[in-house]
């Protein structure tokens, strides 16, 4: 018994530091395995609750979804992601024009408010936003930050399928930014830094990420979730210092094919 239960506490171990993300020392119990699983679970619960969650119907909205995917497979075809390929990157857009928001699961599907994509002037400003989602899963901050909210004995009853109850709960955490599931600030810097990586190696104007924040500052009434994350001019400035370190030059932003991807919502 007392060899088992040693043999048991030696796994647990092996999981925390064999998923230690890359550039910082936090915690990680999940397998990359465990991030797809989880993530699929999520996005059933959000699929599951079309009141709360809207989704737009991908074959009546066949336009919108192509504009959607042609711009994930250009940031994909980067080739800067660590998980480009074996994560899904699905796409989703919620109908809900007031509210400013995008996120990404664990396991890399994606979800955009139709806010958002009606708040931007051009396709670059949204690849950026996309560009930053995608690296929050990539870099796998979901699961980091899973891992110190909710601790090992519940999220291992997670990954087994044995806390169902807790899968609702993180769907509505990280749908909106403002539960303990915030990503950290080192967490957002992080993502700004390797979305404007990402964008570089592709024909989008890698500064646009910067954009956003600038638009986000300027609006009436911020959306909340910036008040969890640094401030909007600090990350702009920390956005602009990857751009001039990955050599400064800039691309296109494609006003007029974006304005054909808003004209395809509802």
């Amino acid at each position: 018994m007392k060899a088992k239960h040693f043999l048991f506490i030696g796994l647990i171990l092996s999981m925390v530091f064999s998923g230690c993300s890359k550039d910082d020392s936090s915690i990680n119990i999940f397998s990359v395995n465990d991030d797809i699983a989880l993530g699929n679970q999520v996005d059933q619960e959000i699929l599951s609750d079309p009141q709360q969650f809207p989704v737009l119907d991908s074959v009546q909205y066949a336009t919108a979804y192509q504009h959607l995917y042609r711009i994930r497979n250009t940031i994909l075809a980067s080739g800067q992601l660590t998980y480009g390929s074996r994560f899904q990157w699905k796409c989703r857009i919620i109908r809900n024009d007031t509210t400013i928001n995008a996120f990404c699961l664990p396991g890399g599907n994606m979800y955009f408010y139709s806010g958002i994509i009606k708040l931007l002037n051009n396709e670059a400003e949204f690849a950026g936003v996309m560009a930053h989602e995608m690296a929050h899963a990539d870099r796998r901050h979901s699961t980091d930050q899973l891992t110190l909210v909710y601790g090992i004995d519940i999220l291992l009853g997670i990954v087994l399928g044995q806390n169902p109850s807790q899968i609702a709960e993180i769907a509505a955490g990280l749908a909106s930014g403002l539960s303990t599931l915030a990503f950290s600030r080192g967490n957002e810097y992080e993502a700004d830094k390797y979305a404007v990586r990402y964008m570089y190696a592709t024909e989008y104007d890698a500064a646009s990420l910067g954009d956003f924040f600038e638009i986000m500052g300027n609006q009436p009434h911020p959306p909340t979730f910036l008040s969890t994350h640094p401030s909007p001019e600090d990350r702009l400035a920390k956005i602009n210092e990857e751009f001039m370190a990955q050599g400064g030059v800039h691309g296109q932003v494609f006003e007029t094919r974006y304005g054909e991807f808003k004209s395809s919502l509802p």
